[in-house]
């Protein structure tokens, strides 16, 4: 069975890129983003690139669904995910009202 990675990069500009690999390791797919392999991709005229954070799943579906949500999170919820803060990404995942509850601003 092939495994399967989804890895977020952080580009020379600082954005952020995610993916997803079908493989054994990220390490090749990394590689192909900072030799520019595909001059149509994102991360082209971004590069260097750096890993910042990766995870291993064994399903190839399950790496493409979560690739798909971390896509749709904004800056700090990536951020919090990379630092491994996951009382963070737990407050970041609440409507916005409610996050502000948390902090007492109400």
């Amino acid at each position: 069975m092939q495994t399967a990675f989804v890895y977020i990069l952080r580009c020379a500009d600082g954005s952020y890129y995610v993916g997803s690999h079908r493989g054994d390791t990220v390490e090749h797919r990394v590689s192909e983003h900072q030799c520019g392999t595909y001059p149509d991709a994102y991360t082209f005229t971004r590069r260097p690139v750096q890993l910042v954070w990766s995870e291993w799943f064994s399903r190839f579906d399950d790496a493409v669904a979560f690739e798909r949500r971390v896509k749709g999170w904004r800056r700090a919820k990536k951020e919090a995910l990379i630092g491994g803060d996951f009382d963070a990404l737990v407050a970041l995942a609440k409507r916005p009202g409610a996050r502000r509850r948390l902090r007492g601003d109400e």
